[in-house]
């Protein structure tokens, strides 16, 4: 099991709630069910589990498309969320779902199972990046090859169910994967701006956007994933990462905005009494962002730190 996933599953009491909306949501479905996928008259009914992934349906299904996120809130702990009868609802009445995987959002697969649908399309970044369960870091979207994927498999499963707007759906996953180059730029020019840049973060919520933009995060991932997972980190281990901060052997601390604790705050006072800026990352996407731009800004917040040594705590 991927050590990650602190998402936790409904109450026993929760689970038979869904289960019953799920039953609803069939029987008040089972008639039109053609109709909401196939028609060129309707809008695609689809779900991001994670509002990043949302974004890209939304971007790459236009006008055609009606997509929502399970998880959205940028200012809560997505760790905490709970499978809700509204969510059963709202993912058993979708024709296409695109989740994360490698654990992390595993709450889609339990209601998928629970609601099957020979019609529903699910797509997993996970398998289309062809990874295993092992994967030690699930925070796929800032993988750089991760949204051009999904927006590929985004516009072939919409052209799979509506056929005549499928012209439409490939145009949008062009204009989409071309958005995204001033982001990959800027990560290259990082890299070159930049050279030898080093950083703490608290979990392994940037790392995949940190490598590929050049920066060696000091951070042991044990320390991270034991953060990551709830678990408390080695004295030894803390100790190392406030040496991080007083011996300023790093740029910038990069830290989850949206988890924080006593261990957290531990960490930041630390960077702020050695000068040293922090970053704050997310793993739900801000409000007032696409995919481009928040990737661009977290990108800039990086920038500014080792420019400038400015903090951006919040986006």
């Amino acid at each position: 099991m991927n050590p990650r996933l602190r998402v936790r599953s409904a109450s026993a009491f929760a689970v038979g709630a869904i289960m019953a909306a799920i039953l609803l949501a069939g029987c008040g479905s089972s008639s039109s069910s053609s109709s909401s996928g196939g028609s060129s008259s309707k809008p695609i009914v689809a779900v991001g589990a994670e509002n990043e992934y949302a974004n890209v349906i939304s971007q790459v299904g236009g006008q055609y498309v009606k997509a929502s996120a399970i998880l959205s809130n940028p200012n809560t702990d997505p760790h905490t969320f709970e499978a809700s009868p509204s969510v059963a609802q709202t993912v058993s009445a979708a024709k296409l779902i695109v989740q994360n995987g490698v654990g992390y959002d595993d709450f889609m697969e339990k209601i998928e199972s629970a609601s099957p649908s020979s019609s529903r399309k699910v797509i997993s970044a996970q398998q289309l990046l062809g990874l295993p369960d092992s994967t030690p870091n699930p925070h796929l979207w800032y993988k750089p090859q991760t949204m051009p994927a999904v927006a590929k498999a985004v516009a072939d499963e919409l052209s799979a169910l509506q056929p005549a707007h499928a012209a439409y759906f490939k145009a949008n996953e062009k204009r989409f994967e071309e958005s995204l180059q001033p982001w990959l730029k800027s990560l290259e020019e990082f890299s070159t701006r930049y050279p030898n840049t080093t950083v703490a973060t608290t979990e392994p919520v940037s790392d995949y956007m940190l490598e590929a933009a050049g920066i060696e995060n000091l951070t042991p991932f044990s320390m991270q994933a034991d953060i990551m997972n709830d678990n408390d980190p080695a004295p030894q281990a803390i100790a190392r990462q406030n040496a991080l901060f007083a011996n300023r052997q790093v740029k910038a601390f990069v830290y989850n905005q949206q988890v924080t604790d006593t261990l957290t705050e531990g960490f930041l006072k630390a960077a702020a009494k050695a000068g040293v800026p922090v970053v704050g990352v997310y793993e739900t996407m801000p409000l007032g962002y696409t995919y481009q731009s928040w990737m661009k800004a977290e990108v800039k917040a990086l920038e500014d730190a080792v420019a400038k040594k400015t903090s951006t705590e919040k986006l």
